[in-house]
């Protein structure tokens, strides 16, 4: 008796998905060349600059440490109450939301930290950050 046997199917490789991705990549960067053709609508020659600052860069805030003694320091160079004011002055002219950390000695004086905030607040400063430290706990 003969055995009836089913032919093997071929595995058939589906490519209507690869071909929708393909095409649609196409669309893609056939759009992106049309924006980019705009730009060069007009022949214009842009000025140079040799010391230019990104637009977008924003400052860093400034820090103000305050020393067990009185001391300021802005950054790490020593100054006086007045002139401080005048560098947040020049700060706050250049940037209108100009931050400032203060950083007091834990053990200073509580008045030194109020003099900068008042500072602060008469060059219009209002961005302002009291620097701290968390407490290490002790598990023994």
């Amino acid at each position: 008796m003969p055995l009836k046997t089913e032919e093997v199917e071929e595995p058939v490789l589906n490519l209507t998905p690869m071909i929708d991705i393909v095409l649609l990549l196409i669309i893609f960067f056939m759009v992106g060349t049309k924006f980019s053709d705009a730009e060069r609508q007009f022949e214009i020659e842009l000025p140079t600059v040799s010391d230019a600052l990104p637009l977008t860069e924003l400052p860093d805030e400034v820090v103000v440490s305050v020393a067990k003694s009185g001391e300021l320091f802005l950054g790490d160079k020593l100054v006086t109450i007045i002139e401080l004011e005048d560098q947040l002055k020049l700060a706050k002219s250049r940037y209108a939301d100009q931050g400032v950390v203060v950083r007091g000695d834990a053990t200073g004086t509580y008045q030194n930290v109020m003099d900068i905030l008042a500072v602060c607040h008469r060059v219009g400063i209002t961005n302002l950050s009291l620097a701290n430290r968390v407490a290490e706990e002790d598990n023994s």
